[in-house]
């Protein structure tokens, strides 16, 4: 299927979509730290936004381009 938009347009849409500091990671950040979460801590598999190492959690916020919003795209 041949894309709709031209090449300037799909890549000002791509670089529209950011891969951390999104919108619910910015939201949840300051509760997280707040109850002890690291964010974006190295040396975990699977990059997990938040991580506990004392309770052995990891929270991905993942947002609307991974579950495909129909809302938004």
């Amino acid at each position: 299927m041949a894309d709709v938009l031209t090449p300037k347009q799909r890549s000002y849409n791509m670089a529209q979509i950011r891969a951390s500091n999104t919108k619910p990671e910015l939201k949840i950040r300051q509760v997280m730290m707040a109850l002890g979460f690291t964010y974006h801590p190295k040396g975990i598999y699977g990059n997990p936004d938040f991580a506990n190492r004392k309770h052995k959690m990891a929270i991905f916020i993942d947002g609307c381009v991974w579950h495909g919003c129909r809302l938004c795209y």
